[in-house]
């Protein structure tokens, strides 16, 4: 969930005659047999798991060079020059190099930290983030389409991307040589300002050549989240009211004004799943909206402070390191307990449980129950990936690493193999998994 700060001063068949032969109670016994495995445990064939090593790539690679997986491809960013350089690989085997693309910094400064540069792939284009710039390239060839000064975020399987710009008052530029006091606002590009902003441009973008397809100005600041579902929408979350905009066109399709408590407004939005979750502050509130119909579902008090928080992804959770509940977004209502010193995240269609202290998986539970569906007890790493994608484990075992994964769908652990050479860092997709090597990177096909 991303908390974006609000302006709050903004405006806003029958039995057989005779007996069969034996040979077909073998017949049926098999085919009885691989039904059962199939309903019973026999995940293997559904999950597609089959090992293979695809190869390597020789690359001068330092500890911090990003590595990203999208859309069946390998990217690794060199941020050493003056303009970070991209380049894509096949992870066919073997792999091989397709492109190398030098992007603008889109920063005042001309330095990007490697952790800034996120790489996306939307259709036949992969856009490129580097600071707050956007480029955007043909995914095939490497060759730029477009850019933007600005970051782009994408609405899934629409070929739209949204782009969110503050407009402020002439003369409002903060002087940073000056160090005076006093709240400042940011604009899109990172340069701070005196003042709220006079209004928000949204834009609606064509992803193939970055054209403006639609613009909506709400005034002062605000959120801009994209809406899971078949129907490409943004909720757009101001401190008076919410607005759904139908993300082909940029027409208004619902609006609610938004709870005032003590006279203020909501000081941040976020959307997780189809819930909008507005936040509010003096005193501590949170209201929730189904994202769609702009229907307020709940409200509940939260504290200002709390202790030893407990990182959340994915999860709507209330309280702390050993006593947390586990929320329900539509009703705000707690599903279960948590009495462990563990952190949350979605993964693999279950709620990942991490230990705090050492970061080791615990096990993968029910999301509705907090059940455990998969112990994980002996593991000692998950690779990162995304949460709808298959969880890949990591651990030491006899002759070097071993791998495993667990499959959405089914509740079991997949072990994949054992890898002699020493590995670093480890990224994963639904099909691939890449590692650093001392040669530069070795990679994996996990899932047919």
């Amino acid at each position: 969930m991303t908390l974006i700060e609000l302006d709050r001063d903004a405006s806003l068949d029958p039995p057989p005659a005779s007996r069969p032969p034996i040979s077909a109670y073998r017949r049926t016994g098999l085919g009885l047999a691989l039904v059962l495995l199939a309903v019973l445990g026999g995940a293997a064939p559904e999950a597609g798991i089959r090992w293979h090593y695809l190869g390597a790539i020789s690359s001068t690679l330092s500890a911090d060079t990003p590595v990203e997986l999208a859309g069946g491809q390998i990217y690794t960013v060199d941020t050493g020059g003056t303009e970070p350089a991209v380049t894509a690989w096949s992870p066919e085997s073997p792999p091989a190099r397709l492109w190398t693309t030098r992007l603008p910094v889109g920063t005042q400064n001309g330095v990007v930290p490697a952790a800034s540069v996120t790489i996306r792939r939307a259709g036949d284009v992969t856009l490129l983030t580097a600071g707050v710039a956007t480029t955007a390239v043909d995914a095939a060839t490497g060759q730029v389409r477009w850019s933007s000064p600005i970051a782009v975020t994408v609405l899934p399987g629409s070929g739209i991307g949204v782009s969110v710009d503050r407009v402020f008052r002439p003369g409002t530029v903060y002087d940073q040589e000056s160090g005076d006091p006093g709240p400042l606002y940011f604009s899109a590009t990172g340069e701070p300002h005196t003042e709220p902003p006079l209004r928000t441009d949204v834009r609606g973008l064509d992803l193939s050549d970055g054209r403006t397809l639609w613009t909506v100005a709400p005034g002062g600041s605000v959120t801009v989240d994209q809406v899971p579902g078949d129907d490409p929408a943004v909720l757009i979350t101001s401190s008076a009211r919410l607005t759904l905009v139908g993300g082909d066109t940029g027409r208004p399709l619902r609006e609610v004004e938004l709870p005032q408590f003590d006279g203020h407004g909501p000081a941040s939005g976020s959307l997780l799943g189809g819930v909008a979750l507005i936040s509010y502050q003096n005193p501590g509130r949170q209201v929730a909206f189904d994202a769609r119909t702009l229907r307020q579902l709940w409200s509940r008090t939260v504290p200002e402070l709390v202790a030893d928080p407990v990182d959340c992804q994915g999860v709507l959770c209330d309280g702390e390191h050993g006593d947390l509940r586990v929320l329900d977004p539509g009703t705000g209502k707690a599903r279960w307990r948590v009495q462990e010193d563990v952190d949350l995240a979605v993964r693999a269609g279950y709620v990942l449980e991490t230990d705090a202290a050492s970061g080791e998986p615990v096990r993968l539970t029910d999301p509705h129950t907090g059940a455990t569906r998969v112990d994980l007890s002996g593991w000692t790493q998950g690779v990162a990936g995304a949460a709808d994608e298959p969880l890949v484990l990591r651990r030491r075992d006899k002759g070097g690493q071993a791998f495993a994964a667990v499959v959405p769908g089914h509740a079991e652990i997949h072990r994949l193999g054992v890898v002699a050479t020493g590995l670093g860092d480890c990224e994963s997709d639904g099909r691939y998994l890449v590692c650093r090597s001392s040669g530069g990177l070795r990679i994996w096909a996990y899932r047919i």
